[in-house]
């Protein structure tokens, strides 16, 4: 699990409902922020509040956690890691538990993994591979050399900070999860990541510093062709071949990479760890020597090739062919059980006694002086002879019994039904026993997918085969999480083995904040394991900009208002200085808004209009303009053309019974 990516962290906003950020372990590591997730912790940037510095702490899963006996080896393995200082090792810090969170307190190294140069750069030239390797072989080799095994190696625990200093993270810890949480389909306990296990770990569980050297291996190929070199459907698959087949040379997938870097990759990864270097010591040496070919530009080196080509020597079930490391001609030998030849050699007991009747010096010629001493010296020894042939044969039908008579070969009962496979040892004479089912893509559920002993192996006459079946494909509902946090969420998808993707946020009108709204794929998609599935978590309600709409239209503004989700209020009055049908006011001018907000707004009913009232000529203009005051209209006198001085009305503008807006001037012309 890789520390960090450089100063921005991408878990960052998928950690704000995050339960543990702000909280302080032991009164000393503050969390900040989660800046990665896997299937056995989290990992959180942290600071360090007595010693004043960033540091990373690991915090172990709550069904871990509960694990007493997990928690004991988990305290054993950081700390031996702890013990294991070196300038390419991520320094582990303090281990404690605080509250039922355990937690394990390392150094904060920024910037990427070796996953994110693979995916960016793979294939890369082989010295450049080989440079990126070097650092880790060291950190395996101190390591190794302190008596710590790392059983996790992959480019994801491989740290590269922004400056280019390569640091391995997570040493031991793989030890410390138990049998109860990790198996595989036979039963096994499978520690670390299947695409880097050795063939040994997948078979009985056993892992020494040459598991590690199997997973550089790997891991070289990898950075070598931008490819795993086993694949398959499930984990089951991908153990299995590495089992049954060997890694195949890089250069077969990327032309023009000399021998020597393929018999370096071929050592590593041999299948019969008896092959491989004895520890990344061994490995670190032999890599540089393949570097320094490269950097003397040299096509081939046939000496080179011919140190690192492993022997392949035979394994069960296959032709016994053996490549010398000089690389001549395979010797061929006929195919041959290499455990019936050591299970059915002759006794020592029988081989003393035919080659004690072969070298029997000859018998004298007849006539010779000593000839009746002999005759009757052979006629007492017949008897020895004859019981000693007797004790040949019966030792020879004992060592048939107890090596081939009582054995019966196994028949062949894979991808058939439980019923015709137990029919079929039943002729045998053996008895069938089923063991635990197993997921596979390509059997159908109920029929035989592994029988151990396997087909052509031998078992004693009424012995039992146990039969594993197969439960069909493996899939899983993709579980409801509306609603939920989306830490809850991602465990709730951990559960039933499937894997969270970055989330995607967006706005939504009903479901909270930081709550989820839905998955991709749907709730109740049926789906195989490890399938990655987006959350896609609520912003809240989606703001609303609004514009300030003074002066403008105001049908126009409650229709722009109305389609945005908004409610419009408004209230009508006159305005001498606003046009009828236009906003005089409005409340709020400015958003955000969100939808079922209320904007108000003030239309204006234009003017208000006042009637000339009649009866206003032949009056004295003192009454005639408090009239029209008293209307609120201005007044303002003229002469007539037959003014005469007498302050009398004789006329009105605008007439009696015309509308003017309200505060108008009104003119009174006098005689």
């Amino acid at each position: 699990m890789d520390q960090g990516r450089g100063p921005a962290h991408p878990e960052s906003a998928a950690s704000a409902g995050d339960r543990l950020l702000g909280r302080t372990l032991d009164d000393r590591y503050l969390l900040i922020d989660r800046i990665a997730r896997g299937g056995m912790a989290s990992v959180y940037e942290a600071k360090d509040l007595r010693l004043d510095r960033t540091v990373a702490v690991k915090v172990m899963h709550a069904n871990l956690a509960e694990d007493r006996a997990f928690l004991e080896r988990f305290v054993q393995e950081a700390r031996a890691a702890a013990r294991v200082v070196h300038a390419h090792i991520v320094g582990v810090f303090d281990q404690g538990e605080a509250d039922g969170v355990v937690y394990l307190v390392m150094e904060f190294v920024p910037g990427e993994t070796l996953r994110d140069v693979i995916s960016r750069e793979a294939p890369v030239a082989a010295v450049r591979a080989l440079a990126l390797l070097d650092p880790l072989l060291q950190a395996l080799a101190a390591a190794h050399a302190a008596g710590v095994i790392h059983r996790d190696v992959k480019p994801e625990n491989v740290l590269i900070s922004p400056d280019g200093h390569v640091k391995v993270a997570d040493f031991g810890l793989a030890k410390a999860i138990s049998a109860d949480t990790q198996h595989t389909a036979t039963g096994g306990v499978l520690i670390g990541t299947v695409s880097y296990l050795s063939p040994e770990s997948v078979i009985d569980g056993r892992t020494d510093a040459r598991a590690d050297v199997y997973a550089a291996g790997i891991l070289l190929y990898e950075l070598l062709t931008g490819r795993k070199p086993h694949q398959g459907d499930s984990p089951i698959q991908v153990a299995y071949r590495h089992v049954h087949e060997d890694v195949p040379a890089p250069s077969a997938t990327v032309p023009g990479i000399p021998a020597y870097v393929d018999a370096l990759v071929a050592r590593a990864t041999a299948r019969d760890r008896d092959q491989r270097p004895a520890d990344a010591g061994v490995l670190l040496l032999q890599a540089r020597r393949v570097r320094q070919a490269l950097l003397d530009d040299l096509d081939d080196e046939p000496g080179l090739t011919a140190d690192l080509t492993p022997i392949r020597h035979a394994m069960v079930g296959e032709s016994t062919r053996e490549v010398a490391d000089s690389g001549s001609e395979p010797v061929h030998a006929e195919r041959t059980d290499v455990l019936e030849r050591e299970l059915f050699a002759p006794s020592p007991s029988a081989v003393h006694v035919a080659t004690t009747a072969a070298t029997r010096p000859p018998a004298p010629a007849p006539g010779s002086p000593v000839g009746s001493r002999t005759e009757r010296r052979r006629r007492r020894g017949v008897v020895p002879i004859v019981l000693a042939l007797l004790v040949a044969l019966g030792l020879g039908g004992g060592a048939w019994w107890l090596g081939v008579g009582r054995y019966t070969q196994v028949p062949g009962v894979l991808r058939v039904s439980q019923a015709q496979a137990e029919a079929t040892l039943a002729d045998a004479g053996l008895q069938a026993k089923l063991g635990t089912g197993a997921y596979s893509e390509t059997v159908p559920e109920g029929n035989v997918l592994a029988s151990d002993p396997g087909a052509g192996d031998r078992v004693l006459d009424g012995g039992t085969v146990t039969l594993t079946l197969s439960l069909g494909k493996e899939r899983y509902d993709v579980p409801s999480v509306r609603g939920m946090s989306e830490d809850a969420a991602q465990d709730a998808l951990a559960a039933v083995k499937l894997v969270s993707s970055p989330s995607q946020e967006i706005y939504h009108e009903k479901v909270p904040e930081g709550r989820v709204v839905r998955s991709d794929p749907p709730a109740g998609t049926s789906v195989k394991p490890g399938t990655s599935v987006v959350l896609y978590v609520s912003l809240g309600p989606k703001p609303i900009e609004i514009r300030d709409w003074t002066g403008r239209d105001a049908a126009r503004a409650a229709q722009v208002l109305g389609d945005a989700g908004l409610k419009v209020s408004i209230t009508e009055q006159y305005d001498n200085t606003v046009p009828a049908g236009r906003v005089i006011s409005q409340d709020p001018i400015v958003g955000p808004l969100f939808r079922g907000d209320t904007v108000n707004l003030v239309v204006s009913k234009g003017p208000e209009l006042v009637t000339i009232p009649s009866g206003l000529r032949a009056t004295g203009v003192g009454y005639a303009t408090q009239v029209l005051e008293d209307l609120g209209l201005k007044v303002k006198t003229r002469h007539s053309d037959a003014y005469l001085g007498l302050g009398f009305v004789s006329s009105v503008s605008p007439g009696e019974g015309e509308q003017v807006p309200l505060g108008s001037t009104v003119y009174l012309y006098l005689v």
